[in-house]
């Protein structure tokens, strides 16, 4: 950059002049002193003296400029005609132009009092180009960078682009990246500017050193920090990452951790991070003193409120003299003494505690008072922020109305309740507010809506049922009346389903729920057979519609009604399981080819039944519940018309516990049994079978029982093909049953009675992979499913030549099955034997870990489960997963 301020006077010569120009306007501190000035003595200096005038301002010209007018140019100086100048008054206006930053070189040439003020106006920004950014998109940058197309160019503008996009990739994590910005000069003063990115490596933690602790190892402070240090098994963790903000927080938590173990005097004296020289990591040292532990004085409550007891509540206290002093104790316990005056009413109560330090005999005593408090009422509840959803919706989900008296605990219960409508974010509140009276109190909910329709076109693979094809569309706050509408199609080899469903949550604004269903589904049941593959057994068409309603009883109990009717058509393959047993021409279901459990299914029938669901929820959330507790009691009656009758029980029950950290606990169990109304029934060969049809049973296995594979647990009955064993003269002497499972199919008949118990624990995940949607678990599930009548197997099947007659089975401990034709006689046929297995209530239990996701194709869920407990003819399965369906 070239600045000058040039005079034609004899008395100065200009290259001074202009160099003195520079370096004012440089702003240079170190002036050089001439050697004679500095050897005289001292002396008094005189006071400064104002510099004579130059001259007369006679004109002013400007030159140079492109956009900008002249006149708008001297607006920015204080030149002006008529007036005297000094070189002061030149430097000055050049000042004045520079600090516009519209210019790129100006210069200011005094011709007698004749000035020309020559510009060079900075060029104007075609585009902004960003290169080198892989790790953040330009999506991310762009939002930084001030500058803009059509403005004027200025290095000032550029430097502090610079310094957002890296504070932009330090908050990142990437304290090595650098930028580089340089300018494309085009035609008509016009510049490109380019923003070259050297991103660098993502700057980890490589060492966090603790001094000054002496009653905790290092280890067991580093584990109480979000900050890890970076290490291979930490490969997905987003705490190995260096964040000042976060360096803060940790400090936060070593101080907790050090109060909670009786340290009151805990202090972090410093903390320091250091970059490593190669500016790839940090190393973070924590100074810290550590103090004496402190035990509990004496601990009292002392209340001035009326209704309640200062000597109750001490009783009540969880923390007694002489236990290790805890500060997050008696932070949780003002919360508590805050709540319990919240439940009487008292909003606004003041809790605060009166620490008694002794430091003698290393106690804390706390005395912690109640102030006096009026007894408040709701004035009013205000609902912002719900642009859709109806203010009812929200409002008939409070358990205060205006007028009510205030209760803290009703509060939270009407914050739960919104928070399980599932419209609106997770992060929701109701804010208590002081109303126009000292006993007026003023409930606000700020809600921020989210997406409640949901349109799903998606393809799988399941290991279920292979290919799946689903389609769906659910509205789930359907108008903003918070009314659900769905409808779905799905299809796959085994199954196909077509259901619409419609639900009132509040039937003619009354607290009734009110809905319905109509549906078909059509089953292709299947088994396994040799080498693992599988063919339809039975088919089972289901036409039908439900109407249910639902009114609560008591504040967390409800009860539920519904009634169904079903159109049930189950078949068979006639090709594959028929044939003309009599010899009369008329093909039959044939208990050889299907079994006598298949074709005792078979037939069309008609199920009408009431059912009803009392149900006890107290979870916090209906959705993703983090506490709490959900029982169900349901049982339907079959019989009210239609050609089936029974009665099916089910009991379900589930609880949750917050571990802390964002562990989550829960118990879950469920049972059935279910039990017929009809008489005896026979079959066509007029043999006893159970009461209960195939397709009204329970059944066990994936996806609900992990470890087990579908319908794996339970009553089966296994078909194991024979080999022949033969002699020196190739003459058939017996059969050996083949147990290996390539060479046994397995149909699965299902039970009366059942029982599933899950333990399970959610672990959180970084932040990273929660936005991903990520949901790991470890989890024990046991279970089983019995109470079949045995059906009836066949023991050995084979044809007798040239008579016929059927071979009995003959097996005298080890020896091999031998069939009972005469000698003269050759045997042949079908060569297996079917054994009853499964029908026992022992339980089964496996163990592993899944993990859920909401990927973009769909929700993907994965269980890798070991069967440690497993009975006789189960079936287990390691891996499952699903994508594409719902879990």
């Amino acid at each position: 950059m070239r600045v000058t301020a040039m005079m034609s006077s004899k008395r100065q010569r200009p290259v001074v002049t202009a160099l003195l120009a520079t370096t004012m306007i440089a702003g240079l501190a170190t002036v050089p002193v001439m050697a004679q000035q500095a050897a005289a003595p001292a002396r008094t200096l005189a006071p400064p003296v104002a510099p004579a005038p130059v001259g007369t301002i006679r004109a002013i010209t400007v030159t140079g400029t492109q956009r900008l007018e002249p006149d708008t140019i001297l607006s920015y100086t204080k030149l002006r005609i008529g007036q005297p100048f000094t070189q002061e008054t030149l430097d000055q206006g050049l000042r004045d132009l520079y600090e516009t930053e519209l210019f790129a070189d100006v210069q200011i040439r005094n011709d007698n009092g004749t000035l020309t003020v020559e510009v060079k106006e900075n060029p104007v920004i075609n585009r902004i180009v960003l290169e080198g950014n892989k790790r953040l998109k330009e999506d991310k940058i762009r939002p930084e960078i001030k500058l803009a197309p059509r403005q004027i160019y200025t290095r000032s503008k550029v430097r502090a682009d610079v310094a957002r996009i890296i504070e932009l990739y330090r908050r990142q994590g990437r304290f090595a990246a650098s930028v580089e910005p340089k300018m494309v000069q085009l035609d008509q003063n016009r510049v490109d500017i380019v923003f070259e990115i050297t991103e660098g490596p993502k700057s980890k933690v490589r060492q966090i050193n603790i001094i000054g602790n002496e009653k905790f190892k290092d280890g067991a402070l580093r584990s109480q920090m979000v900050t890890k240090q970076s290490r291979w098994f930490r490969l997905f963790s987003s705490g190995t990452s260096y964040d000042p903000d976060r360096l803060a927080y940790d400090q936060q938590k070593l101080r907790q951790y050090y109060l909670t173990e009786g340290y009151a005097d805990f202090r972090v004296i410093s903390a320091v991070a250091e970059l490593t020289p190669d500016k790839q990591d940090f190393i973070i040292t924590y100074v810290v003193e550590e103090g004496d532990r402190y035990k509990f004085g004496d601990v009292k409550v002392e209340s001035d409120i009326r209704d309640l007891s200062g000597d109750g509540l001490t009783k009540r206290l969880p923390m007694k003299k002489g236990d290790w002093y805890n500060a997050k104790q008696v932070e949780d316990t003002v919360d508590t003494l805050s709540e319990t005056a919240g439940l009487f009413g008292y909003a606004f109560a003041d809790v605060s505690p009166d620490f008694q330090r002794d430091k003698d005999t290393l106690t804390m005593g706390i005395n912690f008072r109640i102030a006096n408090a009026p007894r408040v009422y709701v004035e009013r509840v205000d609902i912002n922020g719900n642009t859709l959803t109806q203010d009812k919706v929200v409002r008939r989900e409070f358990r205060l109305a205006e007028g009510d008296a205030f209760n803290s605990f009703l509060v939270k219960r009407s914050k739960d309740r919104i928070n399980s409508l599932g419209f609106f974010q997770e992060k929701l509140d109701v804010e208590q507010k002081p109303g126009s009276a000292p006993d007026r109190i003023i409930l606000e909910t700020n809600v921020q809506e989210k997406s409640t329709g949901e349109l799903s076109l998606s393809a799988g693979f399941s290991s279920l049922e292979r290919f799946i094809v689903s389609a769906s569309i659910t509205q789930r706050n359907f108008r903003g009346k918070g009314q659900e509408l769905r409808t779905s199609v799905n299809y796959s080899a085994y199954s196909k389903s077509v259901e619409v469903g419609f639900t009132e949550p509040y039937f003619m604004d009354k607290n009734i729920a009110l809905g319905g269903d109509i549906y078909r589904r059509d089953l292709n049941s299947f088994r396994y057979l040799t080498n693992n593959d599988r063919d339809t057994t039975y088919e089972q068409t289901t036409t039908g519609f439900q109407i249910r309603a639902g009114v609560p009883i008591t504040e967390f109990m409800s009860l539920a009604l519904r009634y169904s009717l079903n159109l049930d058509d189950v078949t068979l393959d006639r090709d594959t399981y028929y044939s003309d047993t009599n010899g009369d021409g008329i093909t039959e279901c044939d208990p050889l080819l299907a079994g006598r459990y298949l074709c005792d299914a078979i037939g069309k029938r008609t199920t009408s039944s009431l059912g009803y669901s009392l149900i006890y929820d107290t979870r916090d959330n209906r959705i993703r519940p983090t506490r709490g507790h959900n029982v169900v009691l349901s049982q339907d009656f079959a019989g009210l018309g239609g050609s089936v009758k029974y009665v099916r029980t089910r009991l379900n029950a589930s609880k949750f516990f917050p571990l802390g950290s964002g562990f989550i606990f829960s118990i879950t169990g469920e049972g059935g049994y279910i039990h017929s109304l009809e008489g005896e029934r026979l079959d066509s060969t007029g043999q006893s079978v159970d009461k209960i049809r195939l397709t009204d049973r329970f059944f066990l296995g994936e996806p609900q029982f992990r470890g087990f594979d579908i319908r794996g647990v339970g009553p089966r009955v296994k078909r194991f093909y024979l080999t022949a064993e033969t002699d020196a003269n190739g003459n058939t002497t017996g059969y050996v049953k083949n147990t290996d499972n390539n060479n046994v199919s397995d149909d699965a008949l299902g039970g009366k009675i059942y029982y599933l118990a899950r333990a399970e624990v959610e672990i959180p995940l970084g932040s990273g992979a929660r936005e991903m949607g990520l949901r790991p678990s470890v989890f024990m599930d046991a279970g089983a499913v019995a109470g079949l009548k045995n059906p009836g197997t066949i023991a050995f099947s084979g044809y007798c030549s040239p008579t016929s007659g059927t071979g009995a089975a003959v097996r005298a401990g080890g020896t091999p099955y031998a069939p009972t034709c005469d000698v003269n006689y050759t045997f042949s046929g079908g060569n297996f034997v079917e054994e009853y297995l499964g029908d026992t209530l022992k339980p089964r239990l496996s163990v592993g870990f899944g993990v859920n996701w909401n990927s973009p194709f769909g929700p993907f869920r994965i269980d890798i489960a070991k069967a440690l407990l497993k009975e006789p003819g189960d079936d287990n399965k390691l891996i499952t997963f699903n994508v594409g369906t719902q879990f």
